[in-house]
């Protein structure tokens, strides 16, 4: 006659606890904007590195071709972490780019990550800490710092193939297959910064 109370009252219980923690409906939707996003910017990147290539720039282009590759892996972070919370995989329609010059899609590039850095991942990192979306911080946070880097590795290549020409930008470049995090033959660390992943699974671009 006691079993079914304690039942009831632990059923009670568990709806509090799934009450107290809805589905994060923003951060999804933002996740999935940002999938999209993300590939896009992949795509963006290997165009541009095909560009570099036909223009004679390939130290350019062998970073563009890292840069891409670390978006296509935020992409599909994005997407486990849908998984994760239950949702379908993403339906990928790519958004539109234009590819010119080199020196003139450096420029589109930093201020596409500008937007990224200073708008979008804050925004979107704001809005999962709200939700109490503890997946979407980490991921938004790995790409938001990922990010800042691309904008400072784009525009010190612009500001080179300005002055110096492509001797001054680094020939080598890596990529954390786990985070996306991106670092050249000057900058690579004994563990990567986002995540401890160790050089040696690093992916190597040169």
């Amino acid at each position: 006659m006691r079993t079914l109370p304690r039942i009831v009252l632990f059923t009670i219980f568990l709806g509090l606890i799934v009450a107290c923690h809805p589905k994060p409906v923003k951060t999804i939707e933002n996740l999935k904007s940002d999938c999209i996003g993300e590939s896009t910017a992949s795509a963006k990147y290997a165009a541009f590195a095909e560009k570099a290539k036909a223009e004679g720039f390939d130290t350019v282009a062998i970073m563009f071709t890292a840069i891409s590759k670390s978006e296509a892996i935020h992409a599909a972070n994005d997407i486990n972490v849908l998984q994760k919370l239950g949702e379908k995989a993403v339906e990928l329609q790519l958004g539109k780019f234009e590819v010119l010059s080199t020196k003139e899609n450096l420029a589109s590039a930093i201020k596409g990550e500008k937007y990224e850095v200073e708008t979008l991942y804050p925004g979107f990192i704001g809005t999962a800490k709200k939700e109490r979306c503890a997946e979407g911080v980490k991921t938004f946070t790995r790409a938001y710092s990922t990010e800042k880097k691309h904008l400072e590795f784009n525009s010190d290549a612009l500001t080179s193939l300005n002055s110096q020409g492509e001797i001054a930008i680094p020939a080598g470049w890596f990529v954390c297959p786990v985070c996306g995090n991106t670092y050249n033959n000057t900058s690579v660390t004994a563990a990567c910064d986002l995540c401890m992943n160790t050089p040696d699974n690093f992916i190597v671009f040169n």
